[in-house]
């Protein structure tokens, strides 16, 4: 869970055309995840069950640069924080466990700032749907050549929704609440 609280810097800075910009960033994370997803599925049996925990990891880190990078195409950098992180990594997989965090109100997205019990709740929330991607990419381990096929077909999809709610959010207006009573 460390690394889906660490929320990476970025160079990007705001362009003319952050949408084509955010675009052609997902379009490179999703090749680089797709890559690493389809080539650490090839070892096969219960040797490939061994690189499921690695292949997550490397491409939860490349999602969550491409986030941050999104966000600095679009000049939101600053609104970025763990929450916004989680929000965009796990909304498509995982809606129940991060609804509280964003909210939509017009052409607003709310942004609730949470508390450190709060972003623990959500993110074990979040362990039903990672349990079930293991559970699928170890499946995937005993047909390798197919299996590889479809986790980086997966890795490239996930990846390319995990863009669409990135750039969603942060061509919004976004606004911070912070909740004073703490919850």
């Amino acid at each position: 869970m460390g690394v889906l609280s660490h929320v990476p810097s970025t160079r990007e800075t705001e362009g003319t055309s952050p949408v084509t910009r955010a675009r052609a960033i997902a379009k490179a994370a999703a090749r680089k995840t797709a890559t690493i997803s389809g080539s650490l599925s090839l070892p096969p049996g219960p040797a490939g069950w061994l690189t499921i925990i690695p292949d997550l990891t490397m491409v939860w880190k490349l999602q969550a640069q491409m986030v941050a990078d999104i966000a600095g195409a679009f000049g939101k950098e600053s609104f970025l924080a763990q929450e916004q992180m989680i929000y965009c990594l796990f909304r498509h997989a995982a809606a129940h466990s991060v609804r509280g965090i964003a909210l939509r109100a017009g052409e607003r997205i709310l942004i609730k700032r949470a508390p450190a019990y709060a972003v623990d709740t959500v993110l074990r929330g979040i362990g039903v749907p990672i349990a079930r991607r293991i559970a699928g990419r170890g499946v995937s381990r005993w047909l390798p050549v197919i299996g590889a096929a479809g986790v980086a077909g997966y890795a490239y999809y996930d990846t390319m929704r995990v863009a669409d709610t990135t750039i969603e959010l942060f061509r919004s207006e976004l606004v911070e609440v912070v909740d004073a009573a703490g919850g």
